[in-house]
């Protein structure tokens, strides 16, 4: 019994290249951001965020790749968030009962992480019994 051919996921080159510059982008923010150069760090979030969702929009059609993204660019915007928490100050004032500035940044990981929840939970069982009926 022969075994059937798994689909290959293939990335043009050009997306390659953004991915990768995308990654260079993330580490200059975050090297920024444990060496306290503010200016540099908080300038990295908008082509580390904006490479990340075009990444996330040029997926769209496969969705597994668009929940993974989307999850990258919320934990971008809560790492961001966090990182700009601690550099004016407000990462640990009291917002709201214990919560403190850098506890805002849980709002986009949570939103990240409901992304993929969803995913793993709802669209890829039926992704799978999908695929298992074409199959048949």
């Amino acid at each position: 019994m022969t075994q059937p051919q798994e689909s290959m996921y293939k990335i043009p080159a050009r997306y390659r290249r953004m991915e990768n510059m995308h990654i260079a982008f993330w580490l200059l923010k975050d090297i920024s951001w444990c060496l306290i150069w503010k200016v540099l760090a908080i300038a990295m979030i908008f082509p580390t965020l904006t490479i990340a969702l075009v990444i996330a929009w040029r997926t769209r059609r496969v969705a597994s790749e668009l929940a993974h993204n989307l999850a990258i660019a919320f934990w971008i915007s809560a790492n961001s968030l966090w990182m700009i928490s601690e550099f004016f100050y407000f990462d640990e004032m009291v917002v709201w009962k214990e919560f403190t500035g850098k506890h805002l940044a849980l709002i986009p990981f949570f939103s990240g992480a409901l992304i993929l929840l969803y995913y793993y939970a709802l669209r890829r069982p039926r992704e799978i019994r999908e695929n298992r009926d074409v199959t048949l």
